[in-house]
């Protein structure tokens, strides 16, 4: 259902890389609802994914760019406010990625220099984007930035790895750049921490798909899907939420209020003890 929640208002979408992906999701809906937006994502994520169709289809033009290199980002935010006419009203960070996690490394063995990465890609690039927009003052009066996150920011989510040290980060740098932004130009900085979602990213997870069980479980009106999230960042970047910032707002369907539902206690009861050895000792993943 369209309610023209963002007409004439201009956005950048960072990460949409296929339809598995929210950002991807997120671009419909915003040009559904009446923006015009562009999108941005790696060199090789745009050669190897299929933003170009999304291009195409949305009559979004695409800028590929490192998020991690300020240069680029210039660039993205200068070529952004050319082709759409003026300042922008919105932008979406959908971006993540630990090499740890897809060298299958442990956290009490982490690659320090993977780690970095996995910091810089995912967390750090929020920071550079905030601050090369606020230099260039390329978001309008009230505009509104969101980046995706996830609940083991907080709590411990047994393979997720150092992607939570990431989000931690992500988040902090939400409140910090939230407050001088918004003390300065009005704009607001939000997270949304979204259930666990089978994206391209969230598949690469130890044990994803007994994460989506278990989270559907414990979750009173069962796991927010990429759809979901969408139709949440869209209300983020209309005006109906003007004045909410600085904020991580769970999109999850209760699970981050949780102890223990009666459906996960159960599957747990009568499920079988497989995390113990031969031997008779427990299995920690």
């Amino acid at each position: 259902m369209k309610y023209n929640l963002l007409k004439g208002k201009r956005g950048i979408v960072f990460g949409a890389l296929n339809d598995m992906s929210i950002a991807w999701k997120v671009a419909e809906r915003a040009v559904e609802e009446g923006a015009i937006i562009t999108l941005s994502n790696t060199p090789v994520a745009v050669r190897m994914g299929d933003t170009n169709e999304l291009g195409k289809k949305l009559n979004a033009e695409i800028l590929p760019a490192d998020a991690t290199n300020v240069e680029d980002l210039e660039m993205v935010f200068s070529k952004s406010m050319e082709i759409l006419g003026g300042k922008i009203d919105f932008v979406l960070h959908s971006i993540g990625m630990s090499p740890n996690v897809r060298k299958k490394k442990t956290y009490d063995d982490l690659d320090y220099n993977l780690l970095d990465k996995t910091l810089d890609i995912s967390a750090v690039s929020f920071h550079k984007m905030l601050q090369t927009a606020k230099k260039m003052d390329a978001i309008s009066e009230g505009g509104s930035v969101l980046a995706l996150t996830f609940i083991a920011a907080q709590r411990v989510f047994t393979g997720y790895n150092d992607m939570a040290d990431a989000k931690a980060l992500l988040e902090s740098i939400t409140r910090s750049f939230g407050y001088i932004y918004g003390r300065e130009k009005g704009v607001r900085i939000n997270t949304i921490s979204q259930s666990p979602t089978m994206t391209t990213a969230g598949s690469g997870i130890k044990g994803v798909d007994d994460l989506l069980d278990f989270a559907e479980r414990m979750s009173p009106i069962g796991n927010a899907d990429a759809d979901d999230c969408a139709d949440y960042c869209i209300a983020m970047f209309s005006d109906l939420t003007r004045k909410v910032t600085m904020q991580n707002l769970y999109n999850d369907g209760g699970f981050s209020s949780m102890g223990m539902s009666l459906r996960a206690m159960k599957q747990y009861a009568s499920g079988p003890d497989d995390n113990i050895d031969d031997d008779g000792n427990i299995i920690y993943g």
